[in-house]
């Protein structure tokens, strides 16, 4: 089988270097016209280069089509103007990759207030502004397909990255939710958790491991999450040629009658709580209310309705 984004037009952010400009090299090369957004910053979200528009050279050397963008992920006026952009000149948007990223690592103890708010207005904010200013023509056109950027430290935690995390768990939890609503309008909206040696990782990797780390190793996963035929809600971990899914799951929900509803009772079936059995992935919110009402069925011998009342 083979991919292709042949009519497609893609926007990737971040994409002045690393993975996003990776993942824009690929897709100008299987057919898209691309959108090289780079505010061309350092790792922390500090000053200027013309990142984006090596990239673009470089995609026009191969002979594909492409156009740099500066404008910053965190203001909002900035990727609407981008979309319009591409809109005018290739008349759509079809794939969005949310790559951009900054990192300022620090414990909780020593972080501030800016350094935890500003990382999240990048990672998290900014993924929402360019989604927002592309949902419009994604459901116009009943078509898109929206990659999110998680991390493993936002699905399972990383000393010192409490900012991060809280951002990239943040990306999961909105991907979810548009998946849902993008549903009746084709629109696909995956998450992506990429371990790459780039800019963001290099002085976090020994030289060796750097290497094989590369970014091209996680280009498989991001264009196929992002191709016609992509899943939708998946999270999709990538790195050094390895891939593997996650998940968020949970397991059956225990039932407490009234005289056991007290913070004893509670504790008295922590392990049963707190069982890692018979576990399942909802597909929505609503899944959880439904457990809850099964259990509660189960020791009644009642329904959802006359729970209901």
């Amino acid at each position: 089988m083979s991919i292709d984004f042949k009519d497609k037009v893609a926007i990737v952010t971040g994409a002045g270097g690393g993975l996003g400009k990776a993942y824009a090299l690929e897709l100008a090369k299987r057919g898209a016209k691309v959108v090289v957004n780079d505010l061309g910053g350092s790792r922390d979200g500090t000053g200027t280069s013309d990142a984006a528009a090596e990239v673009v050279a470089e995609i026009e050397a191969a002979g594909g089509e492409a156009m740099a963008n500066g404008g910053s992920v965190t203001e909002y006026d900035q990727m609407e103007k981008m979309v319009a952009d591409a809109k005018q000149k290739w008349g759509g948007v079809h794939v969005l990759i949310n790559n951009a990223g900054v990192l300022r690592d620090k414990t909780f103890a020593k972080m501030t207030p800016d350094d935890f708010e500003f990382v999240l207005k990048v990672h998290l904010t900014g993924s929402a502004f360019v989604t927002k200013a592309c949902w419009e023509t994604f459901r116009e056109q009943s078509y898109g397909r929206v990659l999110m950027t998680a991390s493993s430290t936002g699905l399972f935690g990383n000393f010192g990255q409490a900012n991060y995390g809280a951002a990239k768990l943040g990306l999961a939890g909105l991907t979810k939710t548009l998946q849902l609503e993008g549903a009746k309008y084709n629109i696909r909206c995956n998450s992506l958790s990429p371990v790459a040696g780039t800019r963001m990782t290099e002085d976090l990797f020994p030289e060796e491991a750097f290497k094989l780390f590369a970014p091209e190793n996680v280009v498989p996963a991001a264009l196929f999450l992002v191709s016609e035929d992509s899943p939708t809600n998946a999270i999709v971990g990538a790195g050094a040629g390895g891939f593997h899914s996650s998940w968020v799951v949970m397991n059956d929900a225990v039932w407490l009658k009234d005289g056991e509803r007290t913070v004893e009772g509670f504790a008295d079936r922590w392990d049963d709580i707190s069982s890692f059995t018979n576990l399942v992935a909802p597909q929505s919110g609503s899944e959880q209310s439904g457990a809850i009402l099964k259990a509660m069925q189960k020791v009644t011998g009642t329904g959802p309705d006359s729970a209901r009342g």
